[in-house]
Order: C-alpha cells, then sequence, then structure tokens
C-alpha cells in the first residue's frame, strides 16, 4: 500500500492577517503541514543550526523579508519551471512554494536543452506591497516579473534591457524616488567582465534610461567581479558582491555616499581556517528584532552550489559576515550557531524530495530540461501514479540532449532513491526505453527497454554526453514481467550505485561504480525519463508508483 506524504504543489495559501514591514502590508504564507525530509535537516531541535541550511543546489541565493516572512529566489538556467519561491519564517527552515516561470521566454528557444543558458543570478525585492523579481538572461537581457502573492501567479515577464551579457541585475529605490539598476557583464557573450554599472530606470522598474556608469573596476584586486546586490544604509550606497571565481572566491562589499561613486573596497568574508571554500554571492536580511544575516553559497561540485546562513553585525558602517576571530574586520563562515531572533518558534521544514504522486500536479521539487509539452506525464489519481509518455527528440545525440527529462536536485551528500515502475511500450515500435537516472555532464541510469522479442532490462552510461559522445549501453536480462523497482545510492563524493528488484525486496547491483558530474552550472540531478528512437503515431509509457528519497540502508 502506498504512504500518503503531504503534497505542496501550489496550495500556499494567504492568511487574512496582514504584517507591517516599514508601513507596508504584506500578508503571511500559511501552510498546513511542512515536509521534513528524511536526508537533510538544517535545524537541530535546540535553538541551533548546521550549515547548509538548503544542502541542494539553489545557486546564487537571494533573500528578502516582507513582515515576518522571508523569500529566497536563485538561479535556474535551463530548468522549467524556473525561478524557484522558498518561504520561510526563521531564515533556517524552508519550504519550496511555488516558481516564477512556468516556462521561459522566448518559448521556442527553449523547448529543447539549452543547458547553461536561461536564468542566471536573480534579485528578490519587496516594494510597495508587491515582490520584484529580477533576473538575467544572458543571451538575451534583463527581465522583470511581479506577484503580490509569492506563491503566484506571477507576470509575465517584461524586457527591461535586451543584450548580451547583461547578468546579475538588482534594483535599489533611493529616499529621493530615484530608482536604479546594479548588474555586471557576462564575458562569455560582452567580451568583458569583473565589472559593474549603475543605471537609471524609470518610476516603474521595467526599463532602463541610460548607458549607466561603471561603478567598479575588479580587474587587478577582484577578478570574475559579478553578482552584485545593492542596498542603501546610514546614507552608504552598498553593494555586496563577490569575486575570486565560483569554487575559491571570496565576499566583497563597497561602499559610497554617492550612487555612482566613487566606492571604497573590503573584503568581508572568505574561506580562512573554515572547511567551506569560496563562501560567496547572496543576501543580507534583517530581521524585525534588529538582526542582521547573511546568505551564501558553497560550491560542492557534483552536490551544485548548497546554502549556508551566516550571522552578520556592522562596525563602522562595514558588515563583518561570519565569525571574525582576529578582530581585522573579515570573518569566515560557521558551521553551527544559534537560530536567528525571530520571536518565535517554527516547525521544522525541509524542501521536498519524495513523491508517492498523489497530486493532481507535479511536485515542486520536479523540473523538466525545456519548456514542457502537455503530452509527456500524467499523474493518474486514481491509481496515485505517474505516467511519462515517451516522447522523440529528432536531434538527441543523447539522452543530455532529450528535454523529457525529469529531475530534481540532490537533496543531501548521501541519500538513497527507489522507484516502482511498470513500462507499456508501444507494441509496434523497438527501442522505447525508462528509467531512473543521474544526470550531468556525464550520466548513468538502469531502464527497462523495448525490442523486438520482449523488454530487456539495461544499464547505459553516457560518458561526456555534453560534447555529444554517444552512451554505452549494457544489456543485464530479458524481463519475465515489466514490473521492476530502481534503487540508486548516492554516497560522499557524489558516487552512485544503481540496482533492480524485481520483488522489491531483494536488489541486485547492476554496471560499475558511478561519479556523478555537474552539468552547465548546476550540480547533478536524479530523476526519471522515457523515451524513444523513432516517430510513430502513438506513445508507449512508464508509471511511476513512488518516488522515495532516505537513508542509504
Amino acid at each position: 500500500m502506498k504512504r500518503t506524504l503531504f503534497a505542496f504543489g501550489c496550495v500556499a495559501a494567504l492568511s487574512a492577517a496582514a504584517q507591517k514591514d516599514g508601513g507596508v502590508a504584506t500578508k503571511n504564507v500559511a501552510v498546513q503541514k511542512p515536509f521534513v525530509s528524511k536526508v537533510w535537516v538544517s535545524d537541530l531541535g535546540n535553538g541551533t543550526y548546521k550549515n547548509p541550511v538548503l544542502h541542494a543546489d539553489y545557486s546564487d541565493p537571494d533573500v528578502c523579508r516582507a513582515g515576518d516572512d522571508y523569500y529566497m529566489t536563485s538561479s535556474s538556467f535551463e530548468d522549467i519551471p524556473g525561478l524557484p519561491i522558498l518561504h520561510s519564517k526563521d531564515m533556517v527552515n524552508w519550504t519550496l512554494i511555488g516558481y516564477a516561470l512556468k516556462r521561459q521566454p522566448p518559448f521556442e528557444h527553449f523547448s529543447k536543452p539549452q543547458h547553461g543558458n536561461g536564468v542566471w543570478a536573480p534579485a528578490i525585492r519587496y516594494h510597495k506591497g508587491e515582490f520584484y523579481l529580477y533576473y538575467p538572461d544572458p543571451d538575451f537581457g534583463i527581465y522583470l516579473t511581479k506577484a503580490k502573492n509569492p506563491a503566484g501567479p506571477w507576470s509575465e515577464p517584461v524586457l527591461v534591457e535586451g543584450g548580451k551579457g547583461l547578468i546579475d541585475p538588482c534594483p535599489l529605490w533611493d529616499d529621493d524616488g530615484q530608482v536604479y539598476l546594479v548588474h555586471a557583464y557576462a564575458g562569455s557573450r560582452a567580451s568583458i567582465k569583473s565589472i559593474v554599472v549603475v543605471k537609471k530606470m524609470n518610476a516603474e522598474g521595467t526599463k532602463t534610461l541610460d548607458a549607466g556608469v561603471m561603478v567598479y573596476d575588479g580587474h587587478e584586486l577582484d577578478p570574475t567581479f559579478e553578482g552584485p546586490k545593492f542596498y542603501k544604509r546610514n546614507g552608504y550606497y552598498y553593494i555586496f558582491a563577490p569575486a575570486g571565481g565560483v569554487p575559491t572566491g571570496w565576499q566583497l562589499v563597497l561602499r559610497s555616499k554617492s550612487v555612482y561613486g566613487p566606492y571604497e573596497r573590503r573584503v568581508v568574508m572568505d574561506q580562512g581556517s573554515s572547511p567551506i571554500n569560496g563562501p560567496h554571492q547572496g543576501a543580507w536580511v534583517t530581521t524585525p528584532t534588529g538582526e542582521d544575516w547573511f546568505f551564501h553559497f558553497q560550491d560542492k561540485e557534483a552536490y551544485g552550489r548548497i546554502v549556508h546562513l551566516q550571522p552578520m553585525k556592522w562596525v563602522g558602517d562595514w558588515p563583518v559576515i561570519g565569525v571574525d576571530k582576529d578582530g581585522d574586520g573579515k570573518g569566515e563562515p560557521v558551521l553551527t550557531y544559534k537560530k536567528p531572533n525571530v520571536g518565535k518558534s517554527y516547525p521544522i521544514a525541509t524542501p521536498p524530495d519524495s513523491d508517492e504522486f498523489n497530486g493532481t500536479v507535479l511536485g515542486l521539487q520536479w523540473q523538466w530540461m525545456a519548456n514542457p509539452k502537455g503530452t509527456w506525464a500524467f499523474l493518474n489519481t486514481a491509481k496515485g501514479s505517474l505516467r511519462l509518455f515517451s516522447d522523440k527528440a529528432d536531434s538527441a545525440r543523447n539522452l543530455w540532449d532529450m528535454p523529457n527529462v525529469l529531475l530534481q536536485k540532490f537533496p543531501a551528500e548521501e541519500f538513497m532513491v527507489t522507484t516502482k515502475m511498470i513500462f507499456t511500450p508501444n507494441n509496434k515500435l523497438e527501442n522505447e526505453k525508462a528509467g531512473l537516472t543521474i544526470m550531468g555532464f556525464s550520466y548513468a541510469n538502469v531502464a527497462l527497454k523495448s525490442k523486438k522479442d520482449g523488454i530487456y532490462l539495461v544499464y547505459t552510461l553516457g560518458k561526456d554526453a555534453e560534447r555529444g559522445k554517444p552512451e554505452v549501453e549494457q544489456e543485464i536480462m530479458k524481463m519475465k514481467d515489466s514490473t521492476v523497482f530502481f534503487r540508486v545510492k548516492v554516497s560522499k563524493g557524489g558516487k552512485c550505485r544503481f540496482s533492480y528488484s524485481v520483488d522489491g525486496q531483494k536488489y541486485t547491483e547492476v554496471g560499475e561504480e558511478f561519479t556523478a558530474e555537474v552539468g552547465r552550472w548546476i550540480g547533478a540531478k536524479v530523476g526519471l525519463f522515457c523515451t524513444r528512437q523513432t516517430q510513430i503515431n502513438d506513445a508507449g509509457y512508464a508509471d511511476f508508483d513512488y518516488f522515495r528519497v532516505e537513508p542509504i540502508q
């Protein structure tokens, strides 16, 4: 019998009680019962937390506060739905409440995988009763989408400024009514990087009005200077920005009494003696009780850019992030710390990972590798299962090029996934294939595949798939039945072992140990697929009864 888990979907509801944030009313998101992962929880249950607060690839995180509520978004690149929206009451326990992008424009362009393109580092702000979300597409420009309810619906994106290489935008509404946008440049498109500019916007924040002023050049001291966030405090303009590169960088802060500078420079956090490499790029948040905190990512290779929370304080109108052990004004990350003082305690919560497929919509943990078609998936509520129909991509060289691969982020350093699948191929077709996969630059999966004389269990390795190399398939055995249980165990270092079972009790390993790899600017992902190589007037399908994420047994 299937276990029933709380399904998130898009069911976050707004309570009627209004909170006040600087005289601006916002509404509090109420969640009936939070999901709690079995494999990673940051809240230690004793008033402290451990980093990361999210052991998942929510890269380039940005956070804003509205009343007593905190909202996070992150880069999503080519994955759809995009621009995740997470909610928290205490900055430690987070729920995934929706996405700002149901499809990514230009729609036809993103109808096939565009690995590493799409949504780069966004910024989320709460302003005059609305949430503003600015995001860059390095090939098309800077977009804005807005919502009064952060769980959605979000408005159709408008192009604030078109152009190649415009990345990492962040707005600032100044005290005198002026509106500014700071952003960086991607060298791969703009042929220049490590600089930031400040531009004026119209009062609505929907268009830039000038070419901007370069306010900092990082070439000498701060290579790969990017990801700026714009703030104002005590008469100073502040630009918080990372530098030094994703795996090894540091957190930089610039300040000036003038929006266009000149800006003073200070490194306010680096790795120091901690084990947290490259702690940088994120968001400064102040609680209603007056505490200051900072979110940033840590690049953890196959696990992606996971999210940490650091204490922050102001000394002489400069921020100090993390713990300053020698009093030089530069902090280093903490591994455990006292939770933020938000006035009360809240239940433990995490983004969802397991899915029993009992709902009418896909769980929010799932993303496709391109803008989806309505023909790819069907949730059978009568059976409590997910049906994936096979689809053919004409130009696909391997699974890396297939858009209809349903994936979710690695949720922890160690975990185990188990799924039950019933395969029903089209009896007029060969080479339909469905199974469980780990995706990255290289991938591996265990699957069932249809052939002329029946259904076969196969193990597939797609080495260097992003370079177009063909996958190598190993035939394990001919199946007597089309029902199978698949499992993958992921241990430290992204070491993956696949196995199968015909009874759900005894599992047999297949293939060699596979080391998960990053994708283009993202961590490895785990998920499901159903594909075919031939065009015909109907598709076979695979029914997945559940997808369970548990500790390794």
